[in-house]
């Protein structure tokens, strides 16, 4: 019998955008099952939660029906080895997205042997979009509601005028 093949979408979501919707659902209708990991990452200092950006995430990706989310703290290739993927997804917008992403993607097949990285493009309309900018832009009180799903955008905007 053969075995469903899998595939992860890794980041960190601090927080999901457009972008990151955008390229997932893309993914989706290439694989049958797709986990989207979310990264605790204790070297980012994240602006949400694990658990917070988890729950963002899958409410943003509750219309793909092969697609589950799910927060890890272990290393990638210890992820997929647990989940039965051999393939990673990784979007990239420009060539240093490209050296950074390519090194990971060496180490992770370096570590798991039957571990491939495929890189994928970002639409024109999202391209631009990153959390790094989505947060500054929301932090100066700019208009995000084109780069995040709506509750992502009141999350933010919350946890901003908390702070």
């Amino acid at each position: 019998m053969k075995k469903m093949l899998t595939a992860i979408f890794p980041g960190t979501f601090d927080p999901i955008t457009n972008g990151h919707v955008d390229l997932i659902a893309r993914t989706s209708v290439l694989f049958p099952r797709l986990i989207v990991a979310v990264a605790e990452n204790p070297a980012k200092n994240t602006l949400f939660t694990l658990a917070e950006r988890v729950d963002l995430a899958c409410s943003a990706l509750e219309h793909l029906l092969n697609v589950e989310v799910i927060g890890y703290s272990n290393l990638m290739a210890n992820f997929a080895r647990d989940h039965q993927a051999t393939v990673l997804v990784r979007g990239v917008r420009t060539t240093y997205d490209f050296e950074y992403e390519r090194q990971l993607a060496e180490i992770n097949r370096n570590l798991k042997e039957d571990l491939d990285t495929i890189f994928l493009m970002p639409s024109l309309a999202t391209g631009f979009i990153s959390s790094t900018i989505v947060k500054d832009v929301a932090l100066h009180e700019g208009e995000i509601s084109t780069l995040v799903p709506q509750h992502v955008k009141i999350a933010l905007l919350k946890r901003i005028a908390s702070k």
